[in-house]
């Protein structure tokens, strides 16, 4: 009796050692779920292929991983919002909360889709691998990018050393930070680059390197916690421009916005009578937050506006989307400035 304890034993041991991960693929749309007449016209629709077809169009992912499909949401990134980022955090940590997932890949259009990955760098409570991927040339174009996209990400998906680095872009066989990357041009398939650091790996044909490691506070490390959180504070960004006015900051602050990213022209400054409506507005009581239209490098505190006279924050080298969603989950823990100041500079 012993001696089959043992064999079982055995056997439950070397059958784990040779399981295969579980990796959910929550798909929400976009250009790699996006269909087209014509393979060789740039008109397409977004979020017409369920995550069934994505899954089904790459059967190579079945032979690494174990692979379960969810729809969170079917549409063009430009549609994403703060319901579905909401919606899309919480089943992220309530699946990665279960010792049978391994990992999760996030299908998503290439939009905002560095917005949405630097949100849940924000929010999401684990340490275990989450690689958001899309594609530039929907799935009836000639040459789609969107299958080896997705085939890449599982990959990183089951690597050991993805876990711990936070939310992961994985595109064009490149593996981006969510704080870091940013997508650069229109219709490219290099469009996304990490400006200020760089890629952290690469994945060809699944083959994963790694070569850095985020620094910054993210995912199990964050301040934040949206668990009982329904909904997110507005924020918005106003860009600034040479003969600027007034109007805009005025429009944002009489719709209720609680804070304000300002992407001002070089090391964010900003058009005198536009600069005197956001020091009002920071007497009001609202958050301002200097950023650069530039689109890399630091916004440095002080610059040329003297930022503790007027009583703005800047934005360390974020760009103005990802400032923008850091002010709006900072604002669910705190309105101090002086504290939210301190989340730029660490996470």
């Amino acid at each position: 009796m012993c001696l089959k304890k043992v064999f079982i034993l055995m056997l439950i041991t070397i059958s784990a050692m040779f399981a295969k991960p579980t990796i959910y693929i929550l798909a929400t749309g976009g250009t790699i779920a996006g269909s087209s007449s014509s393979s060789l016209s740039s008109g397409y629709t977004s979020g017409t292929v369920t995550v069934d077809k994505l899954i089904a169009a790459v059967p190579q992912i079945n032979e690494i991983a174990t692979i379960k499909g969810e729809q969170v949401s079917n549409i063009g990134s430009q549609e994403m919002n703060n319901e579905v980022w909401l919606k899309l955090a919480k089943r992220v940590n309530e699946l990665l909360a279960s010792k049978n997932v391994d990992g999760i890949v996030i299908t998503h259009g290439t939009d905002t889709m560095e917005e949405t990955a630097y949100f849940l760098n924000l929010v999401v409570k684990s340490d275990k691998p989450i690689v958001m991927v899309g594609a530039m040339r929907n799935s009836d174009s000639l040459s789609s990018d969107g299958p080896l996209n997705l085939y890449n990400a599982v990959n990183v998906a089951i690597d050991k050393e993805a876990a711990g680095k936070g939310v992961l872009v994985v595109m064009n066989d490149e593996i981006h930070a969510a704080r870091e990357v940013a997508k650069t041009n229109t219709t490219a398939v290099n469009t996304f680059v990490s400006p200020n650091s760089g890629k952290i790996g690469t994945v060809i044909y699944g083959n994963v390197k790694f070569y850095m490691q985020p620094t910054r506070k993210h995912t199990k490390n964050s301040d934040f916690d949206i668990s009982k959180i329904s909904s997110l504070p507005r924020v918005d960004i106003i860009f600034s421009h040479s003969n600027d006015n007034p109007d805009f900051v005025n429009a944002s602050l009489e719709n209720g916005a609680k804070g304000i990213i300002n992407a001002g022209m070089g090391n964010g400054n900003i058009y005198p009578s536009a600069l005197e409506a956001l020091a009002k507005a920071v007497k009001d009581g609202v958050i301002v937050v200097r950023d650069s239209r530039v689109g890399s490098g630091e916004t440095t505190n002080p610059g040329e506006i003297d930022d503790a006279k007027y009583g703005f924050l800047t934005s360390d080298n974020l760009n103005a989307p990802k400032a923008r969603v850091l002010l709006m989950v900072a604002l669910t823990k705190t309105s101090d400035p002086k504290k939210i100041g301190e989340y730029f500079l660490t996470h």
